[in-house]
């Protein structure tokens, strides 16, 4: 069983390497500037992929912040729905989740 602490540094860890990739993929984005089409074309594929990761990096960072603030307010493992203490083994897999897996596969289910 991890202890408060050691899954907060865990979060922090992670979101510092989220933010490190996320400055790495602005860096490559803004390097994008071919003038021949051919090039620019593959370009912009490149930038879409690099954009989905973008986007995924920010939901996890936005995901560990939430983690961070629930560990502050002492709500930290307890799902957010229907208060059930969360599994350790959930939370090794998912550290940031806020539900267990009742109400996460609720919440997958739902439009």
């Amino acid at each position: 069983m991890k202890s408060q602490k050691d899954r907060r540094s865990q979060l922090t860890s992670r979101m510092e390497y989220l933010e490190s990739k996320l400055r790495e993929i602005d860096d490559e984005l803004d390097s994008h500037n071919s003038p021949d089409w051919e090039e620019l074309a593959v370009e912009r594929e490149t930038d879409e992929v690099l954009e989905g990761m973008g986007i995924s990096g920010l939901e996890e960072i936005r995901a560990i912040t939430a983690a961070l603030e629930r560990m502050d307010a002492g709500e930290y493992g307890y799902c957010v729905s229907c208060g059930e203490r969360i599994s350790e083994e959930r939370l090794d897999v998912l550290p940031y989740t806020p539900f267990c897996p009742v109400c996460a596969a609720e919440k997958s289910k739902a439009p």
